[in-house]
């Protein structure tokens, strides 16, 4: 084997900014992907080497990932990517890293664990903003001087999106809602719950999604109840609530093909100015069994600027050996100051309240 990163799914949008900041960090991947044209284009761009191949024939999967030591899966819909990646990296001794954020997805990897753990590869999905960013405010939260019983984050900013993203999305509609209750992931309604957060500038309007931490933050804390928000607008909130008896119909294979279809003509992606202005905030807080709360907010750029940084810093400390065998996520495997080693990312506020019993 060869030292090396292979990064599968290279053209696409997130993929693209992942290639080039790894170059300007000083790596020089393989850019793969299925489609022969854009790869090429790319890595001529880029002067890389690259690997035009499908995931559709697992002795071509495993001989392409065997000549590299890790890795980096950027190939959305993870739904499709995930299964047979990972399979050829465990078949192969490569270490496998992806940027999914799909519950199902991050559920699919954590059952692979002892499988990874006999290959001695290491399994880290999620090492893009999703869901570095809250799973290290989860691990830091749970560092606190309490026995936590209930994790929630919330998240406001998700104002870009890339057909990626979008498409990822779409396949999430076959379960509209999830949280996790006493260990067990519980389907619910698609905004089964709305609250208010304050992220720093007065109380907006959340409802339930099923984020990735809902998987992720559950293996790197132990705190047996979570649920995840993202901020919309209140008459979305609203549709959503109103929409729900849709749910069955949206998550059809059917009605799925056509949307994403329709995001390959009308979704691009943010421009570089665009993701400039954008920015993120999240609210985390943990709370025990007498009431005790903790909580704080974090700050980062945009969302692509931001798993473009660590998707690269994660392979990288991959190829240098830091990681260790086995299923990881990406607090347990670099620390929950992880997140802190990036460009804007800041935590704004922790504080604690007791809660007065009767």
């Amino acid at each position: 084997m060869t030292d090396g990163l292979l990064i599968y799914g290279a053209y696409g949008y997130a993929g693209r900014l992942i290639a080039r900041h790894a170059v300007r960090q000083g790596l020089e991947p393989v850019l793969a992907g299925r489609r022969a044209e854009p790869v090429e284009r790319l890595a001529s761009d880029l002067g890389l080497a690259h690997a035009v191949f499908s995931l559709e024939h697992p002795p071509v999967v495993e001989g392409q990932v065997r000549d590299v030591d890790v890795v980096l899966n950027c190939a959305g819909p993870f739904s499709a990517t995930t299964t047979p990646m990972l399979s050829a990296c465990l078949d192969a001794g490569t270490d496998y890293l992806d940027i999914a954020g799909n519950v199902d997805v991050l559920e699919s990897i954590a059952e692979r664990d002892a499988e990874a753990s006999a290959a001695e590869i290491t399994s880290l999905p999620g090492v893009g903003f999703d869901v570095v960013a809250t799973d290290c405010l989860a691990a830091q939260l749970h560092d606190e001087d309490l026995e936590a019983t209930h994790l929630t984050l919330a998240i406001d900013g998700l104002g870009t999106f890339s057909p990626g993203t979008v498409k990822s999305m779409i396949d999430g509609l076959k379960r509209p809602g999830v949280v996790r209750q006493q260990g067990r992931l519980r389907d619910v309604p698609m905004a089964w719950k709305t609250r208010e957060f304050d992220f720093g500038s007065g109380p907006e309007t959340a409802v339930t999604v099923p984020w990735g931490d809902v998987s992720t933050a559950y293996y790197t804390t132990g705190i047996p109840n979570i649920e995840t928000y993202a901020v919309v607008p209140e008459y979305a909130a609203d549709v959503m609530v109103r929409t729900r008896r849709l749910a069955p119909l949206l998550g059809t294979k059917p009605v799925r093909s056509v949307l994403k279809q329709l995001v390959d003509v009308a979704v691009s992606g943010p421009s570089a100015t665009e993701r400039a202005r954008s920015e993120s905030r999240i609210y985390g807080e943990v709370i025990d069994e007498d009431g005790r709360q903790v909580s704080a907010r974090l700050r980062t750029p945009d969302t692509y600027d931001v798993t473009a940084a660590t998707a690269v810093e994660a392979a990288g400390r991959a190829l240098q050996g830091a990681v260790e065998p086995g299923f990881q996520t990406p607090a347990s495997a670099f620390g929950p100051e992880f997140v802190y080693a990036f460009d804007g990312v800041r935590r704004e506020e922790s504080e604690e309240r007791v809660a007065v019993k009767a």
